[in-house]
Order: structure tokens, then C-alpha cells, then sequence
């Protein structure tokens, strides 16, 4: 069952450039009766309080979602810790009582209902730490929950330090790896987080949405 959790901002990362899909924004591209990007707002937007689109580029090509579009404040294309630094910014200024931010991925149409609750539980129970979902023994670096508190701290890792690698900076405060289990989706056993990187990947998608 979905859980709202209003001190937790979700923010979309959007921010890469697509390439093995052939460019563009994969979350634009059709999906179901929509756009895979809809499907995973559907998805995520309940289990959060305020929803913010991290993306470069022009932001009016996202004008029929009305969320708030922010770009990455690093240049240089530096990688998703770029967007987590992005989406932790606009949530203290938007929603200063926001604890956390969540981020999720547009190209993982599959995402649990009960993924916030499942991460604030491991972490509230380890102080300070980044709880990261896992599935079938690998981590998901894009698919986690960060404390705002730590902003200060993963701006210099990305300005002074040159730290691209989410682990590596994550393990700084404690990375606490949180486990779901496969989903059944169109009539399939699937991971949670089947994400669609290529365009083999989104056709598997679609026929699994359409079933």
C-alpha cells in the first residue's frame, strides 16, 4: 500500500544524456497510454510530498508534467550525484522541512509502491546513513534516500574532491543497501527497478505493461 511521506521531497533524475537509447529524454518516449516519464510520476509522486525534475537542457519540453524542472548547479556533466546535489538544493529552498530527498530514475517504469517506507525505515534506524535500493544482490545508485544535511558535504565531494562515483561518496556516510523482491508484471517475475536503457529494453517494457 502506498505511503505518503511529506517531509521527504522526491526528486526525478533526468539529467543523462540517453546515449544507448540514441539521445533524447527516455521518459518522453511512449509508454502504456502515456510517457514511460508519466508512468513513473504515477508511481513515486504518492509516496512523497513535493516532486521536482531534475533536467538539463530546455525545460518547457517537460511543460505537461507542471512539476518544477531544475538543472544539474555542477556543469560538466558529472553524473547522477550532480542531480541528487540539484534536487537537494531546490528541496531547501522549496521545502525547507524536508528531511530527505528521494530520487528515482524516469527509465525504471516498475518502481514499488512501498519503496519510500521501505528506505526511511533502514534510515531512521541508521542515523546519517544513505539507504540505496538493492534487488537481486545489486545496488541501484540512482534509486535511494538522502539526508538534505549532507548538501554541504556533497557539494565539495563534486566541486573540490572530483568524486563522480555515487558509492564512493555515499560510503562517506554509510551506504545501507535495502532489499525488494521481484514483482510480477504482465504475467512475469521481474526486478522492481528494470530499467529501460535501450531500445530492446523499452519494447520488453511495453509488452509487459500492455499484459
Amino acid at each position: 500500500m502506498t505511503s505518503r511521506q511529506d517531509d521527504i521531497t522526491g526528486v526525478l533524475l533526468a539529467g543523462g544524456q540517453s546515449r544507448r537509447m540514441g539521445g533524447g529524454d527516455k521518459g518522453l518516449l511512449t509508454f502504456g497510454s502515456g510517457t514511460m516519464l508519466g508512468h513513473v510520476i504515477g508511481r513515486f509522486a504518492p509516496q512523497v510530498g513535493k516532486l521536482v525534475l531534475n533536467a538539463n537542457g530546455d525545460p518547457s519540453r517537460f511543460a505537461d508534467f507542471d512539476l518544477a524542472v531544475v538543472a544539474d548547479t555542477v556543469e560538466g556533466n558529472v553524473g547522477p550525484l550532480a542531480g541528487v546535489l540539484a534536487g537537494m538544493a531546490w528541496a531547501r529552498e522549496a521545502t525547507p522541512s524536508a528531511r530527505y530527498i528521494a530520487t528515482a530514475s524516469t527509465d525504471a517504469p516498475f518502481l514499488p509502491l512501498d519503496l519510500i517506507e521501505k528506505l526511511r525505515e533502514t534510515a531512521e534506524a541508521h542515523p546519517g546513513g544513505i539507504a540505496i535500493a538493492r534487488s537481486g544482490g545489486h545496488l541501484h545508485p540512482v534509486i535511494g534516500l538522502w539526508p538534505v544535511a549532507h548538501y554541504d558535504d556533497l557539494e565539495q565531494a563534486l566541486r573540490e574532491d572530483g568524486i563522480r562515483k555515487v558509492v564512493r561518496w555515499t560510503d562517506r556516510h554509510g551506504t545501507l543497501p535495502v532489499d525488494f523482491a521481484d514483482v510480477a508484471i504482465g504475467g512475469q517475475t521481474i526486478d522492481p527497478f528494470f530499467n529501460a536503457n535501450t531500445p530492446e529494453e523499452l519494447e520488453e517494457a511495453r509488452r509487459l505493461i500492455e499484459g
